[in-house]
């Protein structure tokens, strides 16, 4: 912003909260569009919805439900989660060089930090890099009868961190994702449940 040189450190200020301002109303436009998505998303393909598809509409059924709502907001809130901090972390760092400060030492601290905080947090981001590809894979979604190690239940929710199931005595797990490596789906397919094994007659009936 040369125009605002010959205002000297004036300028300077002015310059930054220009750029904060700009970061803002960024900022603004990007979250109403990805909450625009997220609406269209969760109220289906309007589209199918008319008279002439209605034969489509059994087909797509599945999708109408809380199961598409669920992961229309979780990934809306990653992606929302995400620019905010990109445009943050940008704007800030523009800001502070606008002023005249050497943003060398500071963008190595910040990856200094970085990596500390990585390492610490490491298993969070594990789980919520695991629960965004298990919602965008739809691997299973609300309501699913899921089977993790030797727990069988009904998914309630679906984070990107934590999976909430209840079982069939009402007991609530809530599985860590990062520590689902198999589950299976009863849900999904042609699942069939084993028949249950005939009751042993006692030794004295055998007899």
């Amino acid at each position: 912003m040369t125009f605002l040189t010959p205002l000297g450190y004036g300028g300077q200020v002015i310059a930054a909260l220009i750029i904060l301002i700009g970061a803002l109303l960024l900022w603004l436009v990007v979250r109403y569009l990805i909450g625009r998505s997220v609406t269209r998303v969760q109220n289906g393909y309007s589209v199918f919805k008319k008279p002439h598809f209605k034969w489509a509409q059994p087909a797509l059924r599945p999708f109408d439900s809380a199961r598409r709502v669920q992961r229309a907001e979780t990934i809306g809130g990653l992606l929302s989660s995400v620019a905010a901090v990109t445009i943050a972390v940008v704007a800030i760092l523009m800001a502070i060089e606008t002023l005249g400060f050497n943003i060398g030492p500071i963008l190595a601290s910040v990856g200094i930090v970085g990596i500390a905080i990585g390492f610490g947090a490491r298993e969070v981001i594990r789980d919520a890099f695991l629960g965004f590809f298990i919602t965008i894979e739809d691997q299973y979604g609300i309501g699913d009868t899921i089977e993790v190690g030797d727990t069988v239940g009904v998914v309630q929710s679906l984070g990107l961190r934590i999976t909430r199931m209840i079982d069939e005595h009402g007991a609530i797990w809530y599985v860590r994702n990062g520590d689902i490596t198999k589950v299976g789906n009863r849900s999904q397919g042609d699942y069939v449940a084993p028949a249950a094994a005939a009751p042993t007659a006692p030794a004295e009936d055998r007899a």
